[in-house]
């Protein structure tokens, strides 16, 4: 009598776990969150959806700004560290002859084509060191404007980013007070999702500014490198040129 009992009930608590299985399973499948950005891309207006593409764009460019100038700086540093291996005719010659968009080869090539202007009526009223060195630091003049290029990107999307943000928070808010207002109760369901909304545009225009206004202080820094190797390698080819003119 206790054997048979117990075999029942064995199989009657194997019933149940059978049974309760695919309920539990069920119950643990992820439910969706119907507050995520997935939730304010569908439910939010035109304003909202709007304020959202302008800080994707805003994160964009930023990233693509600064991926661009970093491999330039890189690109700059490494070609400078050359030229300053070099003296005299191997200097010009080699900082003539690289592909860098207005960098050394032009402040090399406004030094050579200086030195050769050099002649007759010019040479009496300028003397070689002055005609030189005007024509080169031209050339500087133009490579420092070339790596401020894209830097004005950052600086705006650090400054302006967070204000967008807060435009989006606002508009959530408003949201959110509108909801309230229609359904007569401040109940969790009504203000819910405006309030997640404003959060979320809150999160990501910090989330956009942050990058950018870090991003700009250390291209910024490396520019100073850049520049300050920029003006040596200038001199050597100042220098260069005033003796081989000699």
């Amino acid at each position: 009598m206790n054997t048979s009992f117990k075999i029942a009930s064995r199989l009657a608590l194997a019933l149940a776990a059978a049974v309760a299985l695919p309920a539990l399973a069920q119950d643990t499948v992820v439910t969706h969150n119907p507050y995520g950005i997935d939730a304010l891309w569908a439910q939010g207006d035109a304003v909202a959806r709007g304020t959202l593409v302008i800080l994707l764009l805003m994160s964009a460019s930023t990233w693509y700004v600064g991926i661009v100038k970093l491999l330039e700086q890189r690109r700059l540093l490494k070609q400078g560290r050359a030229l300053l291996a070099l003296q005299g005719a191997d200097l010009q010659e080699k900082a003539q002859a690289l592909p860098d968009e207005g960098m050394f080869s032009a402040i090399a090539q406004a030094g050579i084509t200086a030195a050769g202007e050099h002649k007759s009526e010019l040479a009496a009223r300028v003397d070689l060191n002055t005609w030189v060195s005007m024509a080169i630091t031209d050339a500087l003049d133009s490579a420092n404007h070339h790596m401020q290029g894209g830097l004005s990107v950052l600086a705006t999307v650090g400054s302006t980013a967070p204000f967008i943000g807060l435009f989006g928070t606002v508009w959530g808010i408003y949201h959110a007070l509108t909801a309230i207002g229609m359904s007569g109760q401040a109940s969790i369901d009504k203000v819910a999702g405006p309030v997640g909304e404003a959060l979320i545009m809150t999160a990501i225009g910090l989330a956009v500014a942050v990058p950018a206004v870090l991003g700009y202080n250390w291209l910024v820094r490396r520019n100073k490198l850049v520049l300050d190797m920029v003006r040596v390698v200038a001199g050597r080819l100042h220098a260069g040129l005033l003796n081989s003119a000699r």
